[in-house]
């Protein structure tokens, strides 16, 4: 579904991402754990073409997408969560949603749609005329899962969702992400929460520094004792 393949990003002067490949398949959950600065964050934003790469191709369902706009990209069917959220904070519930809509013309599918949204988030009917700003911070990570899956993405790229957010709430939102999935959509999920992560991921890389220094399934690196000691605390 995606392929990356030598990839390498600059800001100025600095090479944030040195050449990494990586895969993601029709119906998997893939993560991509490392720590902070190790360059998860621009992969991601260089997915959703937030960032122009220096080198090497992105390919989804077999299309070269390397130099589309974000916006062709998401109705492709590429939909982005991003770090902190970023949710409409002087707009209602509801207007959040619809924003995810903006590219379909679809109405009796966007009105589906939204169902299924209220549906696995209910707290967010619930809510649905209050401004998004007043939402606790676990409802603004549902909003705006809710508003990514609203563009009905085949492949949803979510960026560090657990943070700053409570043992339990984190929980649900693992539950949520490995729902999303079974019902098919593919994910591409950044997280610094690298147990949670690899518990529900069925192939996991780890970035360090720009490069990608090990892959292997979830089950894998769970079990390896250099990823126990660098991320698990073990």
């Amino acid at each position: 579904m995606l392929e990356i393949t030598n990839l390498h990003v600059h800001f100025g002067v600095i090479h944030a991402i040195k050449g990494i490949s990586l895969k993601v398949s029709d119906g998997e959950i893939v993560t991509l754990i490392g720590a902070n600065g190790a360059g998860k964050t621009t992969t991601l934003r260089t997915i959703s073409g937030l960032k122009k790469p220096t080198e090497g191709t992105i390919f989804f369902n077999g299309q070269d997408i390397t130099n589309m706009s974000a916006q062709e990209r998401v109705a492709l069917g590429i939909s982005q969560v991003p770090e902190g959220r970023r949710v409409f904070s002087t707009m209602t519930v509801l207007e959040n949603l619809e924003l995810g809509a903006y590219l379909r013309k679809d109405k009796d599918g966007i009105a589906k749609d939204l169902k299924m949204v209220f549906e696995r988030f209910p707290i967010l009917e619930k809510r649905k005329k209050q401004a998004a700003g007043t939402l606790s911070g676990g409802e603004q990570q549902m909003l705006a899962m809710g508003r990514a899956l609203m563009s009905r993405p085949k492949l949803l790229c979510l960026d560090e969702p657990s943070m700053g957010l409570a043992p339990l709430l984190v929980q649900e939102i693992f539950d949520i992400i490995k729902d999303i999935n079974e019902k098919g959509t593919t994910v591409l999920l950044v997280e610094q929460n690298a147990n949670m992560a690899l518990q529900i991921a069925h192939r996991a890389y780890v970035m360090e520094t720009g490069r990608i220094t090990l892959s292997g399934t979830g089950e894998e690196l769970l079990q390896s004792d250099e990823i126990k000691k660098a991320y698990l605390g073990g």
